[in-house]
């Protein structure tokens, strides 16, 4: 087995956040359905861009957020994804690079534009995301080094990477070279309308055991089962996945392994500015946990609480030390 040199490493679309407030007549207005994560061109993302409010820019993507708050618990961690040599893809990589993660792999230096995502926080907290994917949909085989991913205690990838074929394709080489080196992999199914396009393909990924650690929400279990029922749908993850999460927003999350189910109380908050990224920040904590021994229960208290921190300022990545904060919480030593 390879020398340990990452906890956890992530692959991922590499995403620009452009960030504003709006109002719910303006996701009306515009045609967006409200706390989902619709796919666009480059021509709608300028309407977009120029339709709505102040913004601010922060770099984001979903496995590229969990990664960013691995490294927060003082965890070693790296990314790959895949950005164009162009301001915004200088902008990603000093932030990750910032955040104290590993990221090498080599920008595009042709074709479409870094990848960036409109989000609308609505005065309730919700964000609606509008992804435009640009460079970030050519990440391939190319990009894959084996002995990186044997290196990293759990290989983590976003359900977001099953839209483009190449990228889909990295996606399960990099999870038999994790296997092959007795690794763990880890899957975010990232988005409702994510699992309504690869159902099948996901439900697969769980049951030929290609995925050990599974994270979804309660829309994407749904989704998945296609039940409205969540008991139901609880009792066929219990079926299929190693060990998976279910986040439940306000009321915690669900951790389920074969044998047992625990239900893990989410962390209280002040106030709730912007959800982006609490699903990303979860899966940091979990992640995080797992990789350093902790039982499953205890990992997903580690979610919750980088949870917490997140949606309590605008943006998908913490402000505050993880590892100060679960100190203080007496989550780790």
């Amino acid at each position: 087995m390879s020398t340990l040199r990452y906890d956890v490493l992530g692959f991922g679309n590499a995403i620009v956040d452009v960030i504003a407030r709006a109002d719910d007549d303006f996701l009306v207005k515009h045609g967006m359905h409200k706390g989902g994560m619709a796919l666009i061109d480059e021509a709608r993302a300028e309407a977009i861009y120029e339709a709505m409010g102040p913004a601010v820019e922060i770099s984001g993507g979903s496995a590229a957020n969990t990664i960013a708050g691995v490294a927060s618990f003082g965890a070693r961690a790296g990314f790959v994804g895949k950005v164009r040599n162009d301001p915004l893809g200088q902008v990603f990589a000093h932030d990750i690079r910032a955040a104290g993660v590993d990221f090498d792999t080599p920008p595009a230096a042709d074709g479409p534009s870094t990848a960036r995502s409109y989000i609308l926080v609505t005065p309730d907290g919700q964000r609606t995301m509008n992804t435009y994917l640009g460079a970030a949909q050519n990440l391939s085989i190319d990009d894959i080094h084996a002995e990186t991913i044997a290196s990293a205690a759990i290989t983590y990838l976003e359900g977001y990477l099953w839209d483009p074929q190449n990228a889909k394709d990295a996606f399960l080489e990099a999870a038999a070279i994790a296997h092959d080196a007795h690794r763990l992999v880890a899957l975010t199914l990232s988005d409702a309308f994510c699992v309504d396009r690869w159902r099948e393909e996901f439900l697969g990924l769980m049951r030929a055991k290609t995925v050990d650690i599974l994270f979804a929400n309660e829309a994407e279990l749904h989704s998945l089962y296609q039940t409205g029922d969540f008991d139901t749908a609880l009792a066929a993850l219990r079926q299929d996945a190693s060990l998976a999460v279910v986040t439940r927003s306000e009321k915690g999350c669900v951790v389920v392994e074969r044998e047992e189910t625990v239900a893990v109380p989410a962390f209280p908050v002040d106030r709730v500015v912007d959800t982006t990224g609490a699903g990303d920040l979860f899966a940091a904590g979990f992640l995080f946990g797992v990789a350093r021994g902790a039982e499953a229960a205890q990992a997903a208290r580690l979610g919750a609480l980088a949870a917490a921190e997140v949606i309590q300022h605008l943006g998908a990545r913490p402000e505050a030390s993880l590892k100060a904060l679960a100190q203080e919480n007496g989550l780790m030593p």
